[in-house]
């Protein structure tokens, strides 16, 4: 009790509210939400991990705009370990056994390499934006650029997630009492404030610049189709793909993340509104889950990634040359007896 004391008033909370009485939930329920995110850790883990040993091994991959790509994995490693791994644990117990110091870590660290994530995605759209459209002439993205970029994600994030380890803003239980986020239900002006400052400058900005820059990027994607040099002149065919990926990885990112946030700004617009915990619960989840989802775009939607990710997964095979290599030579044979007319390009 003389440690309790110790503690700053938003970290002392008693056992009781650590360990509810009343049950929320069926014993069985924890143990699948516990088995669910298992294999969702395990996979963001190995992914990521796979992400960012690839990237440092091929030098290929080691170019800045590939900077960002690494440093999201790095942010979703953080939410898988210091996020996922606690919320396994607490859920195969059935009930959060970590205490409050528990609490404010993993609410924390998902809120901290939450909001880097997602300020990492705005930093990528800036990139390809610079990259590929080139809005201020003959632009050369340096590594200096890249990592200032990186830089400025995780600063922002630090900035809006410590206020709550110091008063302004809480880290509570939240869904069926099992994991910890910002404190969404209190109706304290001071806690009301904080939330409604930190949706404004961690959601809402990031989001903004993720719409507008890749809307500008599809209308001047769009614009250079027109004309007819989609595969060459300012705009690479690479370049097209590259930016798709991203675009998937950014929607992937926020079906994940906007339920969350939708739930929550209508607690903080509504503080007596009642939510079943374990509705409440669905997109907590939800949001862990988008750790796995991000390495798995850049698998399948980045060509240059793939020739380096599959002979590493493989012990330096790719299953899937041969094919390339047979289909292509077929498409070659089938095309070489069939006369082209000048100009005209013959299937590759």
């Amino acid at each position: 009790m003389a440690d309790e004391a110790l503690l700053p008033p938003m970290m002392n909370v008693t056992n009781e509210e650590m360990h509810p009485g009343k049950v929320l939930m069926p014993r069985i329920g924890y143990t699948i939400l516990a088995l669910i995110m298992a294999v969702f850790c395990a996979a963001a883990l190995f992914l990521n991990v796979t992400v960012i040993v690839v990237t440092f091994k091929y030098r290929q991959l080691r170019h800045p705009i590939n900077y960002s790509l690494v440093n999201l994995a790095i942010a979703d490693l953080g939410v898988t370990v210091l996020g996922g791994a606690l919320t396994v644990e607490t859920n195969a117990v059935g009930y959060f056994n970590l205490g409050r110091v528990g609490c404010v870590i993993e609410g924390f660290a998902v809120a901290f390499f939450g909001i880097a994530a997602l300020c990492t995605i705005a930093v990528i759209a800036l990139d390809r934006v610079f990259v590929v459209c080139k809005p201020m002439g003959t632009l050369t993205f340096t590594p200096k650029q890249a990592l200032a970029g990186i830089a400025a994600s995780w600063i922002w994030s630090l900035i809006w997630n410590t206020p709550p380890l110091f008063g302004w803003g809480s880290y509570e239980l939240e869904g069926v009492m099992t994991s910890c986020a910002p404190n969404w239900y209190s109706a304290d002006p001071v806690n009301m404030s904080y939330i409604v400052c930190y949706f404004s400058f961690c959601f809402a900005i990031p989001f903004l610049i993720i719409v507008g820059s890749y809307g500008y990027l599809m209308w001047t994607l769009r614009q250079v189709a027109k004309l007819g040099v989609a595969e060459g002149g300012t705009t690479s065919k690479a370049e097209v793909q590259v930016s798709r990926m991203v675009i998937v990885m950014i929607l992937a990112f926020l079906v994940c993340w906007l339920p969350y946030a939708a739930f929550a700004m209508t607690v903080v617009a509504n503080p007596g509104m009642h939510i079943d915990p374990i509705i409440a619960t669905v997109p907590m989840y939800l949001t862990k889950t988008s750790t796995v989802y991000n390495p798995i775009i850049y698998i399948f939607m980045n060509k240059q990634f793939q020739e380096c990710v599959i002979p590493f997964l493989f012990c330096g095979r790719n299953p899937w040359a041969a094919e390339k290599s047979s289909s292509m030579e077929t498409s070659i044979s089938v095309t070489s007896g069939t006369p082209t007319k000048r100009g005209q390009v013959a299937p590759a």
